[in-house]
């Protein structure tokens, strides 16, 4: 087979027949696999629907990346979809081609300002990892380039500004992706500050923030990425040989804060995308955080103590399928003020995405700092499902005591893969040299440098996660749930 995959002709727009390039409307930083298979998959269905004509000028945001292999293939590559929608596989792919070129600013300056001076641009957009909406003092505007994504951003935008003497038809659409709440109106302040910094003065602000407009975001798609381990598999459907195979789940989830004026600019309701533009994505953000990462945090220590190694044989499985299901429609959807059945929806397709079976998700690699994603993900469903039904849920609350066992580091003789601070870890050796279960809740609860008060003060919580505690400890996992629901 590799023999076979070697004689192909390398991708290119001589090899394949890909139409002619496209104007370039969209300015994106950043070439990595999640904006290949998100952004320009986004972009390749709008021009595929309505004849959008959207080209794509790809910005390397660090000095070494994937502009350069980019370029080799003129911007196209092959993108794979697999997963599951409605318990039905999906196995597919599809040549993107909407990518017109790459600049790397660090050996392409002047190419890079040129992009600001193009009339027909009208989308930034960006995925340069959570770090990177950063303010750093040290950038200048006569660095080439400044260090920083919002400074090489900001130049880029007085270029723009200067070239088109301050044409308020000339602003630009801002949409970030990285995955930090607000990533909008981040970028968007510390741009101004760098306007400060540099004195680039009061018309320059003005323009930013009346003829440019910034949209809070929320991405989801998992995006595995290169299949380096079996990529001849992947290689041998192409008639061409591909350096830059990127493969992503089925599932697209794209929320952008806006009104008409970005719903009549990006008409993804004429795709079957689902791109939702709203007023306040905040919601979808909680939802998200709330069923999503929640259902992959309750999990986490309950599975790998039930003996499970991976998020698809936790939802498989009988019983810990069962005891997740439970977790979020019975107890998590209950605290989310959305459409229920929307709320369901989204809950099943969560589902289908932990069964993907072209995705190994394991345990262990989502153990990684529970403690702080307890707090963020699960506490509040627990707290506001208390609070509403003054009464506890059984399944949070039992996830909450395998969270503290788990911590414990070690389970019938095992090491447990606990991933966290040291000062966190330290705490947990120690609390645990407490025999006494009542006592060692207590003192775990009222840390409110974990959870930020102290969770004695809800009603019977310490005392049941106790309780927990003592019968996952004397009988398992799944036993001990059930003595636990009884005890309740």
């Amino acid at each position: 087979m590799a023999q076979n995959i070697d004689k192909k002709q390398p991708l290119n727009r001589n090899n394949v027949s890909v139409g002619d390039l496209f104007p370039i409307k969209v300015l994106q930083f950043g070439e990595g696999n999640f904006l290949r298979a998100f952004v320009e998959y986004a972009f390749q269905k709008l021009n595929q629907a309505v004849d959008f004509n959207a080209g794509i000028a790809v910005v390397q945001p660090i000095d070494r990346g994937m502009v350069s292999m980019l370029n080799d293939q003129d911007g196209l590559y092959t993108l794979f979809l697999k997963g599951l929608r409605k318990g039905q596989v999906i196995d597919q792919s599809e040549l993107i081609t909407n990518i017109v070129k790459g600049i790397d600013p660090y050996t392409q300056y002047d190419a890079y300002l040129a992009l600001a001076r193009e009339s027909s641009l009208q989308f930034i957009i960006s995925n340069t990892t959570e770090a990177g909406i950063a303010y750093q003092a040290d950038d200048r505007a006569d660095m080439t380039p400044p260090t920083s994504f919002p400074a090489k951003l900001t130049r880029f935008l007085w270029e723009r500004f200067e070239h088109f003497s301050g044409d308020p038809e000339k602003g630009l659409t801002i949409i970030p992706c990285e995955l930090i709440n607000y990533n909008a109106d981040t970028l968007q302040k510390i741009i101004l500050d760098y306007c400060n910094d540099w004195e680039l003065g009061d018309g320059f602000k003005t323009w930013i923030n009346t003829a440019c407009t910034f949209h809070n975001t929320l991405v989801d798609r998992i995006v595995p990425g290169y299949p380096k381990d079996d990529i001849d598999t992947y290689l041998a459907e192409l008639d061409y040989h591909d350096n830059l195979v990127v493969t992503a789940e089925a599932f697209f989830l794209w929320v952008i804060e806006g009104g008409a004026d970005l719903k009549a600019k990006l008409p993804f309701d004429k795709t079957e995308l689902d791109v939702k533009i709203v007023e306040d994505m905040q919601p979808y953000r909680t939802r998200k955080v709330r069923i999503l990462n929640g259902a992959h945090t309750t999990m986490v220590p309950f599975s790998l103590l039930y003996g499970n190694t991976t998020v698809k044989e936790t939802v498989d499985n009988d019983f810990t399928g069962d005891f997740v299901n439970k977790a979020i429609f019975d107890e998590i959807i209950e605290t989310l003020d959305m459409d229920k059945t929307e709320l369901q929806e989204f809950a099943h397709e969560v589902l289908d995405r932990f069964r993907n079976p072209f995705i190994k998700h394991q345990l262990a690699d989502i153990a990684l700092n529970s403690i702080s994603k307890f707090k963020v993900r699960v506490l509040p469903s627990l707290l506001e499902y208390a609070q509403r039904k003054s009464a506890l849920p059984a399944h949070l609350t039992f996830a909450f005591a395998c969270l503290i066992r788990f911590y414990k580091g070690t389970w019938k003789g095992a090491t447990l893969p606990v991933k966290d601070g040291a000062d966190i870890v330290a705490y947990f050796e120690n609390a645990w040299k407490e025999n006494d279960y009542d006592k060692l809740v207590e003192n775990v609860l009222g840390q409110i440098a974990f959870w930020d008060e102290d969770l004695n003060q809800v009603p019977n919580l310490s005392k049941a996660v106790a309780t927990a505690l003592k019968e996952i400890e004397e009988h398992g996992v799944e036993k001990g749930f059930k003595n636990f629901k009884e005890s309740l």
